[in-house]
């Protein structure tokens, strides 16, 4: 395969990616951002401050004239509480949405897998009649390229598998 065709397949798979992105609604985007935020480490060493910053002002003797939230920190605690809800909330939205890009990749991989199936079996049977009329008895009458070059049905495919999960569960 050349390095342009390799380019070209590139091209293509980013082009489909980012039309994905550009398809989000503005409410998707900033979910996004801030789930995206919210697993980084940088969000990580800002609540580790903002904990250590909140409990050492509520707790710290010197300070006792500015205490907001005195032990057990019942404010903090609904703080987090909804924080958690809400993250909770974008993160889950973010996963289906990647959810769903993931179905619609798997879609596209199934048409082309059906279509190179087909094209590979039109590519048996115009080698094992090449030859055939060339006098390859031997390769044209092979039973497993034979077998091969048979219209797969996927139908009867997919009731296999069904089949088979089907025992094994």
């Amino acid at each position: 395969m050349s390095h342009q065709h390799v380019q070209e397949h590139i091209y293509l798979i980013a082009r489909h990616e980012q039309e994905f992105a550009e398809k989000r609604t503005l409410a998707e985007r900033a979910g996004d951002t801030i789930a995206g935020f919210a697993g980084s480490m940088r969000f990580v060493i800002l609540h580790l401050l903002f904990f250590a910053v909140w409990i050492l002002w509520n707790t710290l003797h010197a300070l006792q004239h500015w205490h907001f939230d005195p032990y057990p920190f019942a404010m903090l605690d609904t703080i987090v509480a909804l924080e958690a809800i809400l993250l909770a909330s974008f993160i889950l939205m973010r996963q289906q949405r990647m959810g769903r890009r993931a179905d619609e990749r798997e879609h596209l991989m199934l048409q082309v897998l059906l279509l190179t199936e087909k094209e590979t079996t039109a590519l048996l049977q115009i080698n094992r009649e090449m030859a055939e009329k060339f006098g390859m008895y031997a390769v044209a009458r092979d039973r497993d390229v034979a077998a091969l070059s048979q219209e797969t049905s996927i139908e009867q495919v997919a009731e296999n598998i069904r089949e088979n999960l089907t025992e094994e569960q």
